[in-house]
């Protein structure tokens, strides 16, 4: 497998969440994900995700919307709740899609943690704890995507 490929391969959501030595699954549909959510990913996969996308646990936490600490306990038992696993793959999503937009990882991250215009001056990555504001997000990228933004 060629370097751009691996690289690719590492930005997907299982990537970005530490494939499949955290995951111990590799989801290939919707509902399998959906399986996945329900029974509770690991929570090695916050600290795969945190190194991926340079933020610091604390960081992550709040652009989660789990407590710093509640992320601690869930390191310590090993698996994060539904809920909590449904947050974190939210904000893999994103971060996907985020990357495929900018096809630069770096790009991407620096436009999820900046201020931005379209998102009433909110950046992308404090909107992430909600579906809402995670739905925004994807809409605003799909729109840079078709040119809407500049």
């Amino acid at each position: 497998m060629s370097s751009a490929a691996l690289q690719r391969e590492d930005l997907s959501i299982q990537g970005l969440l530490g494939g499949h030595r955290v995951l111990q699954s590799v989801p290939r549909t919707p509902l399998e994900w959906v399986s996945l959510i329900r029974h509770g990913i690991p929570a090695q996969a916050v600290e795969s995700l945190a190194r991926m996308i340079q933020m610091t646990q604390a960081e992550l936490a709040g652009s989660l919307g789990i407590p710093e600490r509640t992320l601690a306990r869930r390191k310590r038992e090993g698996l994060l709740n539904s809920e909590e696993s449904a947050k974190v793959v939210r904000l893999a999503r994103v971060v996907e899609r985020a990357e495929e937009v900018f096809e630069d990882l770096d790009v991407a991250l620096d436009w999820l943690k900046s201020p931005n215009a379209a998102l009433c001056g909110a950046t992308p990555m404090s909107l992430l704890d909600t579906d809402i504001g995670a739905e925004s997000v994807l809409d605003t990228l799909g729109r840079i995507e078709h040119g809407v933004f500049a």
